[in-house]
């Protein structure tokens, strides 16, 4: 049995090198680039007015002038229009080019309008005000995404603003989520008394959805020819597998003995945690194994706990995010094993991250997950927690 430190570096060790692709723009939210992104030309490309207004020279104001003849309007997307007499003023849009012979924007805000003539209504304007000079965001050739970025919103609007409608992306990879054991039935079945229906591949094929991932799922029951024959082809087409089930000591727990039939090295079996102790975890040639227990609180915390930071370090990711809570109340925990808490999450006034402890009826209780938001992580090394002590957290919700 191996601790959960040693499980989680054992995991990380086992990253895939993932290939990369290229994907259209709109579809690239949440995966992780493979290239720089540069700018095409400056950011703004001009000298950019960022108030609708007026636009004046400033040494006329300094002067003291306050009246000035409205020549024309400069609208956004328009080409540049130049000031004929220096006294005057054009009217200006936000996003339109500064017109040639002005240096001063004056808010609609700070004027009045009579007669085609602007009249500043303020007596304090700085030269240069409201104007976003061109080149200030970045420079022509300039890096403003790096490689290994993950992509959000704001990286899309970059990458649309320097002309990349596809871009480079770490491939994702193929999953498979299987499910095992004879007691199990379809959702749309109504089970025997003996049965269930099948929730644990579809929480993570839900799971895996928020991260971005899809899965193929797939049952096998309790035959070991079958399950041979089924595995043997998913080693062969899936870059990692997440087993549910199986992997205890029950008498019909092949997985573990059909998977090292197949190729596959077992790296650990057991870690000294609740709930998940049975986790098994190998790999083949090309292919990673996560089993966790079939109980769904167990398989659900694994998931998180295991297969989230292996995700994150086969795209190339910050693995652990190294995010703690503070306990609200007292907790016991007596058995020599790492806990996984699970707990409420709500923000203290201080801004700490503050867990309440709600206690379910063990790694069965699915229900009481719809009542949690994380799993808090507490040390095999001690048996009291106290209010205010900080553990690492791993949120669900």
């Amino acid at each position: 049995m191996v601790s959960v430190k040693q499980a989680t570096d054992i995991v990380l060790a086992n990253a895939l090198p993932l290939p990369d692709e290229t994907i259209p723009l709109h579809h690239s939210v949440g995966r992780v680039l493979r290239e720089d992104l540069h700018a095409d030309r400056d950011f703004p490309p001009f000298d950019r007015v960022s108030m609708d207004g007026i636009a004046i020279c400033f040494a006329n104001f300094e002067q003291g002038q306050r009246r000035f003849f409205i020549e024309n309007t400069q609208a956004a997307g328009a080409p540049q229009l130049a000031l004929a007499q220096m006294g005057n003023c054009l009217e200006v849009m936000t996003g339109a080019m500064l017109p040639q012979g002005t240096d001063t924007v004056i808010r609609y805000e700070d004027l009045s309008i009579d007669e085609g003539f602007a009249t500043i209504s303020i007596e304090k304007i700085q030269v240069a005000q409201h104007i976003h000079r061109q080149g200030v965001d970045r420079r022509a050739g300039e890096a403003i995404v790096a490689a290994g970025s993950l992509i959000s919103p704001a990286e899309v609007g970059v990458a649309a603003t320097v002309g990349k409608s596809k871009l480079r992306v770490t491939a994702l990879p193929k999953v498979a989520i299987l499910s095992s054991g004879d007691e199990l039935v379809e959702v749309d079945e109504t089970p025997l008394p003996y049965q269930i229906r099948k929730s644990n591949v579809h929480v993570m094929a839900a799971v895996l959805g928020t991260w971005g991932l899809s899965a193929d799922l797939l049952h096998l029951p309790d035959d070991p020819a079958v399950i041979e024959a089924t595995l043997a082809n998913c080693l062969e087409r899936y870059d990692v597998l997440l087993m549910s089930g199986g992997v205890s000591m029950g008498k019909f727990d092949h997985l573990p003995e059909v998977l090292e039939k197949l190729g596959v090295r077992k790296l650990f079996h057991k870690v000294s945690q609740r709930p998940g102790k049975p986790f098994w975890f190998g790999r083949s040639e090309r292919t990673v194994v996560f089993a966790f227990p079939g109980n769904p609180v167990s398989s659900f915390m694994c998931l998180h706990r295991y297969f989230r930071p292996w995700l994150r370090a086969s795209l190339g990711l910050q693995t652990i995010e190294n995010q703690c809570a503070v306990l609200t109340e007292d907790y016991f925990f007596k058995p020599d094993l790492t806990y996984f808490l699970q707990v409420k999450l709500a923000n203290g006034q201080d801004g700490l991250l503050l867990a309440t402890p709600v206690t379910g009826q063990g790694s069965g209780d699915l229900a009481n997950l719809t009542d949690t938001d994380a799993f808090l992580e507490l040390p095999l090394e001690r048996q009291e927690f106290k209010a205010g002590d900080a553990f690492p957290v791993w949120p669900y919700r």
